[in-house]
């Protein structure tokens, strides 16, 4: 992985991130994104009633390794939830789409 430089205010912050650029945040396909994402749910449900619990495993890091699930859950935390205008531990508020 490649480390990346991230605006936050008016500061620069050294971030973990894909290698490949990223696209805009408007520029995202969200039902295309929320279709993975609740196929690899579904996926890991049918693996736990099946009882493989080596492919419930396997499949739950590609979730954690996932671009489309990491995007949902950002988009859910500043878009979605009812806390969305409450600050996080770092007393940061996200409301743009260059900080998301």
């Amino acid at each position: 992985m490649m480390l990346e430089a991230a605006a936050v205010g008016d500061d620069l912050v050294v971030v973990n991130g894909p290698e490949d650029e990223f696209p805009d945040w408007d520029a995202v396909d969200w039902r295309a994104v929320e279709e993975d994402v609740r196929r690899l749910r579904q996926r890991i449900f049918a693996a736990t009633r099946a009882g493989d619990l080596k492919k419930v495993r396997n499949l739950q890091k590609l979730m954690l390794r996932s671009r489309a699930n990491a995007l949902l859950s950002v988009r859910r935390v500043t878009e979605a939830n009812a806390g969305r205008k409450t600050a996080g531990v770092d007393g940061q508020v996200v409301v743009r789409d260059q900080h998301k």
